[in-house]
């Protein structure tokens, strides 16, 4: 999750308001698949990242908010590199990334 500088975390520090929120990103397990882009969704955070693993490297597939819809639409699939400007500049050469134990 990445969320805006200076984002209430509340009393505990261990809050944030969907306002704040400008990046969630899940793993490829079921209900990272189906249940969570619905409450994300329904809760406004613009961008999603759900990365997959194929042949041991990661696959990250990203998606904007429509806000007509209040759903996901994709908006790419990364094999071997990361490079997005929006929601902020990222470049990521994922096929140095050592693999999950």
């Amino acid at each position: 999750m990445v969320a805006r500088a200076g984002a209430d975390l509340g009393p505990k520090g261990t809050r944030l308001l969907p306002d704040d929120v400008c990046l969630v990103a899940e793993d490829s397990a079921e209900r990272d698949r189906d249940a969570k882009p619905r409450k994300y969704a329904a809760a406004g955070i613009v961008h999603l990242w759900r990365v997959e693993e194929e042949d041991a490297l990661p696959v990250v597939h990203t998606y904007a908010l429509d806000p007509a819809t209040r759903t996901y639409a994709p908006t790419g699939i990364f094999h071997d590199r990361l490079k997005l400007t929006v929601p902020f500049p990222v470049d990521i050469d994922l096929s140095t990334l050592e693999p999950r134990r």
